[in-house]
């Protein structure tokens, strides 16, 4: 049988999540180059001191970004939230402070994402989902320090639509645009999506981590997983003492 290819690529694979445990854990894995988060997951997760839970994974977490993002609705609010994030970077320049394409009733938050990145906060612009949505990202990001842009891929994806042609033009807008910043794809579906980002031209794609694991079986012999899978299929049903 053919042995197993090791997995290379230049993209950056960012763990998303909020267990601790699961962080401070995958911080020493070579594969994971980031981490980032979203108030959704951190209520998942039972977080419930936001700013402790934050400057405790800083303090555990070093040399690599992390991401937390704003939860304000009003944009006085949300500014002064994330200048207060950007704070608590304890020297290792790696805090991206999150801040979402627009608000809750819609309203753009371009404005303030070019004030903060004009004033050496380093963003992670989020819920993006539509290439004006980067456009305008990346317009806002051009004079400012270095920078992500999450699209949200996964999503695209759920809602009947190709994604590759939006994420292949986003990146050939963010190199163009404002090449400080990175493109990220996000809400990661399946494992191969690392592949597809990497081919559409992402520096970057954040998974949960059960599905970061399944690189590891990145190309494996096919005719071993179908063994696998029949041996699988075997076991099940003896444990399950099934009988016809």
């Amino acid at each position: 049988m053919t042995q197993t290819s090791p997995f290379r690529s230049q993209i950056k694979i960012f763990l998303d999540g909020a267990d601790r445990s699961a962080m401070v854990e995958m911080a020493s894995h070579p594969m994971i180059q980031g981490f980032t988060t979203n108030p959704s997951l951190m209520k998942k997760a039972g977080v419930k001191d936001y700013r402790a839970f934050c400057k405790e994974i800083l303090t555990q977490i070093q040399g690599k970004p992390v991401s937390f993002e704003v939860f304000a609705d009003e944009f006085s609010e949300m500014k002064r939230q994330a200048k207060e994030i950007a704070s608590w970077d304890i020297g290792d320049d790696n805090v991206y402070v999150k801040i979402p394409i627009m608000n809750s009733l819609g309203e753009s938050s371009i404005p303030l994402i070019e004030e903060l990145s004009s004033t050496g906060v380093k963003l992670n612009v989020t819920a993006i989902f539509t290439l004006q949505h980067v456009w305008n990202t990346c317009q806002a990001l051009r004079k400012g320090v270095p920078s992500i842009v999450s699209v949200f891929a996964g999503r695209i994806a759920d809602s009947g639509r190709d994604p590759l042609p939006l994420m292949h033009a986003a990146a050939e807008l963010c190199s163009s645009i404002s090449p400080q910043s990175e493109l990220l794809w996000a809400s990661t579906r399946e494992a191969f999506n690392i592949v597809q980002a990497e081919m559409v031209g992402c520096k970057i794609i954040t998974a949960p981590g059960d599905l970061i694991k399944k690189v590891s079986g990145f190309n494996r012999d096919l005719n071993d997983l179908s063994l696998d899978t029949v041996r699988t299929f075997k076991k099940d049903a003896e444990t399950a003492a099934f009988s016809l």
